[in-house]
């Protein structure tokens, strides 16, 4: 009998304890990172700052959520103030922001051209290739001024090999021009388009120029999903809300990166 009971206990201890080590290893288990959307916190306080700046009706929360990517993982200099042109809005329309994210205000919403071969009114097409005319998306830094063919100009430097890298040494700088006027828009339905300079209005010029010169950031959006693909700064870090834009973006399949 009491061989018997000894049995029985020991049987019913190691079937416990195997139990018992096996939902362990469950427990234990890792989470595949595939599964991993994004830090979802990070993704919060983009949206606390946008509110804060009071751009909810002006500025598109997924190109302002892409420029913060972008601020947020690269080298720039003056951490101040970020540029933004979006793109996906007509050439008639306010489409370049300039915000100073220190003191959580729009500081300048201005009309500006895009490249002659990226579009007529809406800027569909983009080049990083030399003599292609178009317009190049993505994240630049600003440099120097000096004094050109079109007056007081700045120097921008693309960031992104292979995707704007070109737009120093095809000298796409950010300037005046005279075909960049409420008043062209009023005659001809659209603004002037440039060789691939993002081209300002006269009156804003200098004083544009003269707050984001020297180091801060520029971005050009344009809902591009080549570009999204492509951008290494926005796959820098993974954020749930662009996770979320990726796979549910199925428009704007007319838009060409070259």
């Amino acid at each position: 009998m009491k061989n018997l009971l000894f049995i029985l206990i020991t049987t019913w201890f190691f079937t416990n304890f195997a139990n018992q080590n096996n939902s362990l290893k469950t427990v234990n288990t890792p989470i595949p990172t595939d599964t991993i959307i994004g830090n979802t916190d990070d993704s919060t306080e983009i949206e606390k700052l946008y509110s804060a700046i009071k751009l909810e009706g002006t500025l598109k929360f997924d190109a302002f959520e892409q420029a913060m990517i972008g601020y947020e993982n690269l080298p720039i200099k003056n951490k101040n103030i970020i540029t933004v042109i979006d793109f996906t809005l007509p050439s008639t329309d306010k489409r370049m922001y300039v915000i100073d994210l220190k003191n959580k205000k729009l500081l300048y919403h201005s009309i500006v051209s895009h490249g002659r071969n990226s579009g007529e009114k809406y800027a569909k097409s983009f080049s990083n290739k030399h003599g292609s005319y178009q317009s190049s998306l993505g994240f630049y830094v600003t440099e120097n001024t000096y004094q050109g063919g079109n007056g007081y100009s700045l120097v921008i430097n693309g960031l992104e090999r292979g995707i704007n890298d070109q737009a120093k040494p095809r000298a796409v700088v950010i300037h005046g021009a005279d075909y960049c006027s409420n008043a062209v828009i009023a005659s001809t339905g659209r603004l002037g388009r440039s060789y691939g300079c993002p081209a300002l209005p006269r009156g804003v010029t200098k004083p544009i120029i003269n707050t984001i010169k020297e180091g801060t950031m520029l971005f050009i959006y344009a809902d591009n999903k080549d570009y999204i693909a492509q951008s290494k700064v926005l796959h820098s870090v993974k954020r749930g809300l662009l996770a979320q834009h990726e796979i549910e973006q199925t428009t704007n399949s007319n838009i060409s990166l070259n």
